[in-house]
């Protein structure tokens, strides 16, 4: 099923929310996982991590989603800007998104915002139609 106009980048927006919000304190920067590598490192991972990079996942769809032109796309481009705005109005007026993991979350859709616009105005450029016009 092609998830055309739902902002798929509200998934980990509303992991993000519930978990903020259902288990007070949580510490994004707690480490949840590490690695042992072979270079004799530990790469410790936070749930912040995992949250951010399941969201870059989201955001390749997300673009992959924007090379589609149509009035659905731009329902999905404006429901996209108005994720993004919500997310930006949440930062700056509720403490429990005031740290550095949702701060990243809006930046990536911040970015979706304008790569989206961005991809699907040089793909409209592209679309473009040749009439054949009668020999005079």
């Amino acid at each position: 099923m092609y998830m055309l106009g739902f902002p798929l980048l509200l998934v980990p927006f509303a992991i993000y929310n519930i978990i903020a919000f259902l288990w007070a304190g949580v510490s994004w920067s707690g480490t949840v996982s590490s690695v042992h590598l072979v270079s004799g490192g530990e790469w410790a991972m936070s749930a912040g991590d995992v949250l951010i990079t399941f969201s870059l996942l989201f955001l390749f769809a997300e673009i992959v989603k924007a090379t589609r032109i149509g009035t659905r796309a731009v329902l999905d481009h404006g429901l996209s800007l108005l994720l993004f705005l919500a997310m930006l109005i949440e930062f700056l007026l509720v403490a429990q998104a005031a740290t550095s993991t949702f701060f990243l979350l809006m930046a990536i859709s911040f970015v979706d915002v304008l790569a989206g616009f961005a991809v699907t105005l040089r793909t409209a450029q592209r679309d473009l139609t040749v009439e054949n016009l009668p020999n005079t």
